[in-house]
């Protein structure tokens, strides 16, 4: 899956003469937390987000710092805070160092790189022109859709249960289990032995998310490799 598959396509944007008041009203007005920045030509020159915002002279939230602490932070550092906290129009305040994506680019890539970067949205950006957006939202919409896709007759039995024991072969995880899957009408048993916890939990979450399964019944043992503990399966417990 694309981005161009997922990304919202009709952007909301500003101009970088727009005022500081005027983007936080369209914003509200919007109920969105970001806005590109364009050009006359429509390319991408930054992004103004909820978090430029939170720090205001309006507001009298602006960082208040030890006089030591700004001496070390040096004049620069210190004029630079002040443009962002007092600047009148977009262009003052906005981030200029914007990640973004193309429209070509491999979801998954995509979904990485806000991770990485730890933002909440990448503007889409081909031929030097600002196509669209791609936002956290966007992402949990086409989870929503993948889910809720496929009408095709559910897999039988055998199939569920060949799908699981490859999927399990697949894992880095699955060495530290010895497992074997039966699959009665979709509910499915685990059983066998891991070497820890969390790897029966795995488990038990890679059945449930296979297509067609009802239900999971936990038959596994848990022996811990250095002390010798064993956790014995939820029906097994007195």
């Amino acid at each position: 899956m694309n981005v161009s598959e997922v990304m919202t396509r009709h952007v909301t944007t500003v101009r970088t003469g727009t005022s500081v008041a005027d983007a936080v009203r369209l914003m509200l007005d919007r109920k969105i937390s970001g806005l590109p920045v364009v050009d006359a030509n429509g390319a991408l020159v930054g992004i103004v987000t909820e978090g430029d915002f939170l720090r205001r002279g309006e507001l009298g939230t602006e960082r208040h710092r030890a006089r030591w602490i700004e001496f070390l932070l040096g004049p620069g550092r210190l004029a630079g805070e002040y443009v962002d906290t007092h600047g009148h129009t977009v262009e003052e305040v906005m981030t200029r160092e914007v990640f973004a994506v193309s429209s070509a680019t491999p979801l998954r890539d995509a979904v990485q790189m806000m991770e990485r970067q730890g933002v909440k949205r990448l503007p889409v950006v081909d031929a030097d022109v600002l196509t669209g957006i791609l936002s956290r939202a966007d992402v949990m919409k086409a989870f929503v859709e993948a889910a809720e896709a496929g009408a095709e007759p559910l897999p039988e039995d055998a199939d569920m249960r060949g799908r699981i024991v490859a999927e399990i072969a697949r894992q880095p995880w699955s060495g530290c289990a010895a497992v074997r899957v039966a699959v009665d009408h979709g509910v499915v048993e685990l059983h066998g032995v891991v070497t820890d916890e969390r790897a029966r939990a795995a488990l038990i979450v890679l059945a449930e998310n296979t297509r067609g399964v009802k239900r999971v019944r936990d038959e596994l043992t848990t022996v811990e490799p250095i002390t010798g503990t064993v956790v014995h399966s939820p029906s097994d417990a007195p």
